[in-house]
């Protein structure tokens, strides 16, 4: 890594809240996203990230106003203290997101373009890029995604209940308001 440089090429993470294939609007702005779930035992990783936002801070210290006694905004996060779920133990979290559709590619330099292919629950590589932000409300340092390579199938993570769960709390709200009725 460069002496300033504010961009990482993680290791393997797991991919998140994946909003890469259609931008949500954030703040009305057009928005593409995704959270990288990075191991804590992935000390290169976290040791790159840590020297880049530090970079970033010092790069952006004339947009920051920084005052030593103010708390900046930070994309680093602990998921074993920030998040009760289990997909978080043992990894640091992080928000990535781009005004630009970033390119996905797969293990041998294709791009990407089914949304199926690239889920949340799948692992790779993410290219990103720390800068400072000062905003009216919040100041700190935040995390542009550049480009993803997808290595590895996972899981699904999702929060959405299936059909068969939905079914199943129906049918027992439907058996709970009958017994309401009967004599």
């Amino acid at each position: 890594m460069d002496n300033l440089s504010t961009e990482v090429v993680t290791g393997k993470v797991r991919f998140n809240c994946v909003y890469l294939w259609e931008p949500r609007i954030i703040n009305s702005n057009p928005e593409y996203s995704v959270c990288l779930l990075i191991p804590k035992s992935d000390e290169r990783t976290l040791n790159d990230i840590r020297q880049a936002m530090k970079n970033a801070k010092e790069i952006g210290i004339s947009i920051l106003n920084y005052n030593m006694d103010l708390d900046l905004k930070m994309p680093l996060r602990d998921g074993d203290i920030e998040r009760s779920d289990e997909v978080y133990e043992g990894c640091y979290f992080m928000y990535a997101s781009s005004a630009n559709k970033p390119f996905i590619l797969d293990e041998f330099n294709n791009q990407i373009n089914n949304k199926e292919d690239f889920y949340n629950g799948c692992y790779g590589y993410a290219s990103i890029n720390f800068y400072a932000f000062n905003t009216d409300k919040n100041k700190g340092i935040a995390c542009r995604i550049n480009n993803i390579v997808k290595i590895e199938n996972g899981d699904l993570l999702d929060d959405k209940s299936t059909v068969k769960e939905d079914m199943i709390s129906i049918e027992a709200i439907k058996l709970e308001n009958l017994e309401g009725f009967m004599v």
